[in-house]
């Protein structure tokens, strides 16, 4: 299994790479000699002219694969920004593993400043565990040892104040923010989204949520309505996804006496049951186009007209639709109406995934805790949870792909299947669903289901392997069009302007 040395790119090892007797080897290539490290990471706050003759010295000294970022920090000691780097270069390269195989990581402790060296411990102990080695002059290669275990989910105040209209927001002072209370938050991303949902909810204008599965889309459109003119009238729902295409336009729309079999009285479709009020279209992505025809015309007329009927009804509804599917390349490939898309896509808000909002899950981890332990409460034999500095840690790791959702379920079977008051690291995996990766052989035995596309499908392998290889030779497209197999870097050229990838 390979092991990655992660490491910031310090004064002495740049005085190494010049010559001066005084910094001997440098602690990054003493590092990767002890540790016989197959690949480097290295992050640096020197620029690109520091930065490239160093990594072309510590190859001729070392056989090692380097994987260079640069980062033009304010100041080499301040904490929040140094997190936030090396936070995102540790998350992206397991997250471009191939099959989520990332293998064993190291931290390097003493290239660097003492800022950077907190925060390797910090995140070697929290959100990425991995070992940390330490090297001198005088001692050589060894393991650090941290006898103790620390929790913290870590929210840099530079986050909290790097964007000017969070300051100038003070959402609680805002008169629709009670109707968005039950939104969980504290991470400035959700603010903002919370932010331009206030702006939005006054008006009857269409929206359209976007988000992964797990991420809150109903509960923002309830928060929408909650906090609209329109929150004494009804607030609707509709799953487009789960209901059956061929009572698709009854549902919706609603039909008379006789229209069909099984019609046996009037009935109102969720539209009119509507009126005055908000209807949310859930998975607006999964109606099939024929539907799509029929809902375009009732927003472009605001009327209706149920099945067996001869004349349409007026409606008063505002409509807000959801998706996890990405519209537009829906629109691209003819699976949705381009003019539909356009109909609802009046004002957008996308809301970000669980791993996007820093500072966030702890607080939804205490709050989810709370409301299981209250709802349990008078249930036999039932002990109120605590979380253990293990399982909070472990919490921190886990990548949650099921957003929210996925982090309730947890933590429910979790409180349910532990049988003291306090939740443990065992307790916690038992309860916790495997990360879903893609391997080549679920690639090759894909079902044929109705959204089945071959050509979407190798547009994202050919998109992937691409983005992987232009990474992987630092930019280089003769290197990456060797590493992809390809003839020469011009074809490269074709395939990455073909795909839209950035190069």
């Amino acid at each position: 299994m390979q092991k990655t040395l992660f490491a910031w790119l310090g004064r002495t090892d740049i005085a190494a790479s010049q010559g001066d007797p005084k910094a001997g080897d440098g602690p990054i290539l003493q590092g990767v000699r002890g540790g016989k490290f197959g690949k480097l990471v290295l992050l640096s706050n020197f620029p690109k002219e520091d930065a490239d003759p160093f990594i072309k010295w510590l190859k001729k000294n070392a056989e090692i694969d380097v994987d260079r970022h640069i980062f033009p920090l304010k100041s080499p000691t301040h904490h929040p920004e140094i997190f936030l780097a090396a936070d995102r270069v540790i998350t992206d390269f397991k997250k471009n593993a191939p099959e989520g195989n990332f293998g064993d990581l190291y931290f390097h402790l003493s290239p660097g400043t003492p800022a950077m060296h907190a925060v390797w411990l910090l995140l070697s102990k929290t959100k990425h565990p991995a070992r940390l080695i330490e090297t001198s002059r005088e001692q050589g290669y060894s393991d650090a040892r941290v006898p103790f275990d620390i929790t913290a989910e870590y929210v840099p105040e530079f986050v909290k104040a790097s964007d000017q209209i969070l300051q100038e927001l003070n959402l609680e002072k805002a008169p629709q923010w009670a109707a968005f209370s039950q939104i969980i938050h504290k991470s400035p991303v959700m603010k903002r989204v919370i932010y331009k949902a206030i702006k939005v909810a006054p008006r009857s204008t269409p929206v359209l949520i976007e988000g992964e599965s797990g991420t809150g889309k109903e509960l923002f459109a309830r928060a929408i309505h909650d906090a609209s003119p329109r929150k004494s009238k009804p607030f609707i729902p509709v799953n487009c996804g789960a209901i059956p295409p061929d009572l698709i336009e009854s549902e919706l729309f609603g039909h008379k006496k006789g229209a069909f079999t099984g019609a046996a009285t009037d009935r109102k479709g969720h539209f009119e049951t509507a009126t005055g009020g908000t209807i949310f279209l859930d998975e607006i992505g999964e109606l099939p186009l024929s539907a799509q025809v029929k809902l375009l015309r009732v927003l472009q007329q605001s009327e209706i007209t149920p099945v067996g009927a001869s004349f349409p009804i007026k409606i008063d509804v505002r409509v807000i639709s959801a998706t996890h599917r990405d519209l537009i390349q829906e629109v691209s490939r003819s699976a949705f109406r381009e003019d539909l898309f356009y109909r609802l896509a009046v004002l957008v808000l996308k809301i970000p995934p669980l791993r996007e909002r820093p500072g966030d899950l702890g607080l939804l981890v205490e709050n989810i805790l709370t409301h299981i332990n209250n709802e349990n409460s008078d249930q036999a034999g039932y002990n109120h949870k605590k979380l253990s500095v293990s399982a909070k840690n472990l919490i921190l790791q886990h990548p949650w792909p099921g957003n929210v959702r996925e982090l309730q379920n947890t933590l429910r079977r979790a409180a349910i299947w532990t049988e003291g008051a306090s939740i443990n690291e065992i307790d916690l995996k038992e309860s916790l669903f495997p990360t879903l990766t893609k391997t080549t052989q679920d690639i090759l035995a894909l079902p044929f289901a109705d959204d089945f596309n071959l050509k979407k499908l190798l547009d994202k392998v050919a998109t992937t392997y691409i983005e992987r290889a232009l990474k992987e030779s630092g930019g280089n497209k003769t290197k990456a069009a060797k590493l992809l197999g390809l003839p020469s870097y011009q074809t490269l050229t074709n395939w990455v302007e073909r795909h839209g990838v950035s190069s």
